[in-house]
């Protein structure tokens, strides 16, 4: 039985359906709860719902779920809690409760669909694939397989997903992506597609991008900045895309504070890096952290740091000391031995 015919099975058992995105939505995370709430609409299911924690900040994030008009709820702890029989809980673009996802640890759930490196998932039916580029490619697979309608707005959500987690089929593409973008390419909306490719962008995340920019480190091929604090989350892994292209760069980190948070991007091209474990073993005693090898991203609850000082600029400073002496030391970077080839910190 493939694991969309299995997927079927499972949803045909249920009454309703509740889908759970990770932490601040990506268009991956987004398109692939779309896709699966159309299979579980023609599995017999009525009533679904789409939950996501945190912010939908990134420009081209607010955009997919604006022009696609893709309906979403907050997060209710209560729901995914007090779950009647039938009512079935989905993870999409994420797999274990409690890691990077508001779903208490221990709760049971009904279908993980990812591609994220993941240990510990359990589910009663699990589709983890980390060997493709995008969770999109996979529910690309169901919807062509069971034959589930492809209308324009579901076709160019899962295209953009497909595109923008693969950075235009250039960072972790596969064959399956190229094959999913194929199927798609006709039905998609070209007109929607260069609008989500090319949204406004706020004042305030130029402005992160600047500071990034301005505070950057170099250490060999290693480039560590910071953003101090912004409210623009999305920021960062956009700050660390563009500061990525910098010549000799082949290892990007950003960092910033977010809301009472610590939040990071990592990027790479060096094949000797796995930014993913580099964040997950920097900072997994302290917060969460890990993804690709290319691509990853931490988050760390400012805690103890927040006790040290109520002057914001002192408050990054500590935050800047301790995050850079981790990932220097994650990265065994010695500074004492004439490892830094550039320091342009403003």
């Amino acid at each position: 039985m493939s694991a969309a015919t299995e997927l079927r099975d499972i949803l045909t058992e249920g009454d309703e359906l509740t889908i759970v995105c990770h932490n601040n939505p990506d268009p991956d995370c987004l398109a692939s709860a779309l896709a699966l709430g159309r299979i579980a609409a023609d599995a017999g299911i009525d009533e679904r719902r789409i939950l996501y924690s945190g912010d939908i900040s990134h420009q081209q994030n607010r955009a997919l779920v604006n022009l696609l008009e893709i309906e979403l709820q907050e997060f209710d702890a209560d729901i995914v809690r007090d779950r009647e029989p039938g009512s079935l809980l989905a993870f999409v673009d994420h797999a274990v409760p409690g890691v990077n996802n508001h779903v208490p640890d221990g709760t049971l759930v009904d279908v993980v669909i990812d591609h994220h490196p993941t240990d510990d998932i359990e589910a009663g039916f699990q589709d983890h694939r980390d060997d493709v580029g995008a969770t999109a490619t996979i529910l690309t697979e169901y919807v062509r397989e069971l034959d589930t309608e492809l209308d324009d707005q579901l076709a160019t959500a899962l295209l953009f997903a497909i595109r923008r987690e693969t950075l235009g089929f250039l960072r972790g593409a596969t064959a399956a992506e190229y094959e999913a973008a194929g199927f798609l390419h006709g039905q998609a909306d070209r007109d929607l597609l260069r609008k989500l490719s090319s949204p406004a962008v706020s004042s305030a995340t130029v402005d992160a991008i600047a500071d990034a920019i301005e505070n950057r480190q170099v250490f060999g091929a290693v480039l560590l900045s910071n953003v101090g604090r912004t409210s623009e989350r999305d920021a960062l892994p956009q700050a660390a895309d563009y500061l990525a292209t910098l010549e000799g760069v082949g290892t990007t980190f950003v960092f910033g504070i977010v809301g009472d948070s610590i939040q990071l991007s990592g990027r790479t091209t060096d094949s000797r890096v796995n930014v993913g474990s580099v964040l997950h073993d920097a900072f997994d005693d302290a917060g969460s952290g890990g993804g690709h090898r290319e691509m990853a991203g931490a988050e760390i609850p400012l805690g103890i740091f927040a006790d040290y000082t109520s002057n914001d600029r002192h408050l990054v400073d500590i935050v800047e000391q301790v995050v850079t002496a981790r990932l220097l030391a994650e990265l065994n970077i010695d500074t004492d031995k004439g490892d830094t080839q550039e320091n342009e910190a403003g």
